[in-house]
This record gives structure tokens, C-alpha cells and sequence, in this order.
């Protein structure tokens, strides 16, 4: 009879589990490494739950405070539209618009349906760089014939012209990346977490990275997916 009730309690507190289904992220669910079934000695706690995927689109910027555990607060971003990218071999970072999320390996549905997730691989809008590149180095990214800017030039001091010629003597710029300049968008990744932050900062890819993703595009072009 004891077995009886216990069982019967058991079937009682699934049922209400059931009923009130939410996320869960505890582990007691799951089965032992020997794949024994784990006791069900407890209902669901507030610290195990779980919350919907915020989903970040591209669009106007729309974000929704969360209050959260211990009276926090979390950003939920909904849509987004810009970022700040860092160019990690120039330390430099600017704020830029986002054009798509091109690549995610974790899932091509994310890719899309454009949603913004930490990790995701995303093309930027490299004005913002060029425009930088061009007032510290004089030099003119994404123009296939290089000529004399003599406009800009007359604006400067000979004092600014020689200091920017100093820092363009030594130097050298990825081709990869300077490939990238010329069809006016950067590949970049994103390293906050939209859905958590409401931003959605990240890096410029280069070199060995940028050449990484290039290829997995590729095959993935080939690919036909």
C-alpha cells in the first residue's frame, strides 16, 4: 500500500507538472550516466526556469527591460539595427549599421530568418572604417584606382600631411580584408548577447578567421543550403 501511494503521489505531481509546463533548464529530467532513470523527489524550483529565445531581428531599434533574479535587470533586445565593431588590428572601433547575418553554426534557420545571436557571423556597412582609415593614413580604402586627393590634402597643415604620410609609410593592410573594402561590407561576429544585453556589438574578421568563414561560405554555396 505504501508503493501504491507513493506511486500514486508520483503520477500526482506529473500531472501537475503538466499542466503548468514551463522551461525548465534543471537536470533532474535527465537520465544517470548508466542510464538509470533519476527519482522524482521535488517539483520544478524558480531558479531552474527558463525564458523564450528573444529572437533578435534586424529593424528599428526595440528593446525590452526583463526583471529577473535578485531584482536584476536583463535588456531584451527585439530588433536591432546597429553596433559597435571593433578592428582588432587597427584598435579601433565604430558604430555601424548591420546588413544580415550571413552565417551561424549552430543553426541555418538563424540565418534565414536574419535573427541576431551571440556567435552569429553578420555583414557590416565599412563606411564608418573607411572614412577612419582615410583621416589616419591618407590612403582610401574600396577604390580600385588610386589617385591624388588633393582636395583633402589642401585641407590639412604640412605638419598633419607629414605625420600621416609617417604612419602610412610602414603600413599593410590584409588583402582578404582589403578585398572586403571594395564591395563596401565587412564581415563581422557578434560577441554580446542581444537577447540578454539589448546590443549587438562584435569584431571585424581578419585574417586567418576571416579566411576560415570565407571558405565555410563558400562550401555552403556549393552546397546549395
Amino acid at each position: 500500500r505504501v508503493w501504491e501511494k507513493s506511486c500514486w503521489l508520483s503520477s500526482l505531481r506529473l500531472e501537475q507538472e503538466e499542466s503548468i509546463m514551463g522551461i525548465s533548464r534543471d537536470s533532474k529530467h535527465k537520465r544517470r550516466l548508466t542510464g538509470g532513470k533519476q527519482p522524482l523527489f521535488r517539483m520544478k524550483r524558480k531558479f531552474e526556469l527558463g525564458r523564450q529565445p528573444a529572437m533578435t531581428k534586424i529593424g528599428p531599434k526595440l528593446v525590452r527591460p526583463v526583471r529577473v533574479r535578485g531584482g536584476n535587470i536583463k535588456i531584451r533586445g527585439l530588433r536591432l539595427e546597429t553596433g559597435n565593431y571593433s578592428w582588432g588590428s587597427e584598435t579601433v572601433t565604430r558604430k555601424t549599421r548591420i546588413l544580415g547575418v550571413v552565417y551561424n553554426a549552430s543553426n541555418n534557420e538563424l540565418v534565414r530568418t536574419n535573427t541576431l545571436v551571440k556567435g552569429c557571423i553578420v555583414q557590416i556597412d565599412a563606411t564608418p572604417f573607411k572614412a577612419w582609415h582615410l583621416q589616419h593614413y591618407g590612403i582610401e580604402l574600396g577604390k580600385k584606382k588610386v589617385g591624388d586627393d588633393e582636395a583633402e590634402s589642401a585641407k590639412r597643415s604640412k605638419h598633419v600631411l607629414a605625420k600621416v604620410a609617417g604612419r602610412a609609410k610602414n603600413h599593410t593592410l590584409d588583402k582578404t580584408l582589403e578585398e572586403e573594402f571594395l564591395s563596401g561590407r565587412l564581415y563581422a561576429r557578434v560577441s554580446s548577447r542581444p537577447g540578454q544585453s539589448g546590443r549587438c556589438d562584435g569584431y571585424v574578421l581578419e585574417g586567418k578567421e576571416l579566411e576560415f568563414y570565407k571558405r565555410a561560405l563558400q562550401k555552403k554555396k556549393k552546397s546549395g543550403k
